[in-house]
């Protein structure tokens, strides 16, 4: 909607323009309006309509939003542009030139008021912060984005939402990011706002964080309700990354052959779109495939190339995501040195704030190659590390895990008690309930 100048303001608009023209007054009203009309409206003592507005542009021969708000409509239309060529810069996993570009558009549409243009702009900079790691910086950015939007219908607040979510997630706050897909998917089935772009990219972006804690019941729904709604989307981006998503229930399931399938149309997509990052991510996922199936060479290759992707686009998180995944697999390679030089080298681009569930799995990892070497101390120290980060993230199905292999290492260093507790701490999150926030699960969507 466009943000029209107050009546006085546009009053003296059309007199200037009138008076430019050598129109009169009757001139500009006919045939639809009086001249008496004209001058009362150019006095500011009337706030004339959309339909009063758009016929005296035509008559002026200037363009309806130009009229309304005083800005030429080829500076909003360059303006449009420049936000088209920021996003695409974005898509080719140039994060930090696109926050430039981002950051000059927000600049100028502050000052000319383009509401839609200053919440694209802040979107954009939410998702270039997240892919380069700066998660608190991304998550004020959707903030400020929905802030704006707050008048809108929910399907234009969604991607805003859906950035907040992802932030969180990321940082290892799963819960919260779950409370916040499940109550957006749950308002807008309800309220019969079948959006399908907006469900295929809430249902596409909750199911990491249903699968990190165990939920893998309403992962699976996700992933359906997710492949239903692909045929209706417009946003091919959204298809793609819908399916890499949906690949993570299929592991799950284990329908390996499906799941490569659906990373492969994956691909392609994001070949098409030049998606940098997100081809990267698919290239990831697809390695992880591979380790499950246990095809560890091809897996390799996958995860090498992914690594590479995410390195050149400088999407820092990612990258340490990525790397963790590879080292698993050079560990199950037999080629425990270098997961272990790989695994230190980016424990410092994750915490419990950036990477929660990663870092944890970094630690893990690291404890079973030090009880490898015969190293029982630094095995419990990292594996206790890792516990402490999976506790607060709520990640169950990885907690229960975990709790087994610190059982396991404390019997037999003899230490049975410990042990003890240990299993029992597993088994507590293993039986969790499967439910991941307060109520049950969302409402579903008409398919």
């Amino acid at each position: 909607m466009v943000e029209r100048d107050d009546p006085v303001v546009i009053g003296r608009r059309v007199q200037q323009l009138r008076v430019e023209r050598g129109l009169t007054q009757r001139q500009v009203a006919e045939p639809a309006y009086t001249a008496a009309y004209i001058s009362t409206l150019e006095a500011g003592r009337v706030r004339p309509s959309d339909q009063a507005l758009r016929h005296l542009a035509e008559r002026l021969g200037v363009g309806f939003e130009e009229l309304a708000t005083g800005r030429p409509a080829r500076l909003v239309a360059d303006l449009r542009l420049r936000l088209v060529e920021a996003q695409r810069t974005l898509a080719t996993g140039a994060a930090e030139e696109a926050a430039h570009g981002y950051g000059l558009l927000l600049a100028e549409a502050d000052t000319l008021r383009l509401t839609e243009v200053r919440a694209a702009a802040l979107l954009g900079l939410g998702e270039c912060a997240v892919e380069t790691g700066e998660l608190v910086a991304g998550r004020e950015y959707f903030e400020r984005a929905e802030h704006l939007l707050a008048d809108a219908p929910l399907p234009a607040r969604v991607p805003a939402l859906r950035g907040r979510a992802l932030a969180h997630y990321l940082a290892g706050e799963l819960r919260y990011a779950v409370y916040l897909l499940e109550s957006t998917l749950d308002e807008l089935n309800r309220g019969g706002l079948h959006d399908p772009d907006a469900l295929l990219l809430l249902y596409a972006s909750i199911i990491g964080p249903y699968m990190d804690m165990g939920a893998h019941a309403r992962a699976a729904q996700a992933a359906e309700f997710a492949l239903a709604l692909a045929p209706q989307a417009g946003d091919p981006a959204l298809v793609a990354r819908m399916h890499r998503s949906v690949a993570r229930t299929l592991i799950a399931e284990g329908r390996v052959a499906e799941a490569d399938a659906s990373l492969a149309k994956a691909a392609e997509l994001y070949r098409q779109l030049q998606l940098r990052t997100e081809l990267a991510n698919c290239h990831w996922m697809r390695g992880y495939v591979y380790a499950q199936n246990n095809e560890l060479e091809r897996a390799e290759d996958e995860l090498r190339h992914a690594l590479t992707m995410l390195s050149a686009s400088r999407a820092a998180l990612y990258s340490s995501q990525a790397a963790v995944e590879l080292a698993d697999v050079l560990h199950r390679r037999g080629k425990s040195e270098e997961a272990a030089e790989l695994l230190r080298g980016v424990l410092g681009d994750l915490s419990s704030e950036r990477g929660a569930v990663h870092s944890a799995a970094a630690h893990r990892l690291l404890g079973i190659i030090a009880e490898d070497a015969r190293d029982p101390e630094s095995a419990e120290e990292h594996y206790v590390r890792a516990l402490s980060l999976l506790e607060r993230a709520g990640a169950a199905g990885d907690l229960a895990d975990l709790c087994r292999l610190l059982g396991d290492l404390l019997r037999r260093e003899g230490r049975v008690e410990a042990a003890l507790d240990a299993y029992r701490t597993g088994l507590g999150h293993r039986t969790a309930p499967g439910t991941t926030t307060l109520g049950p699960a969302p409402a579903q969507p008409p398919l």
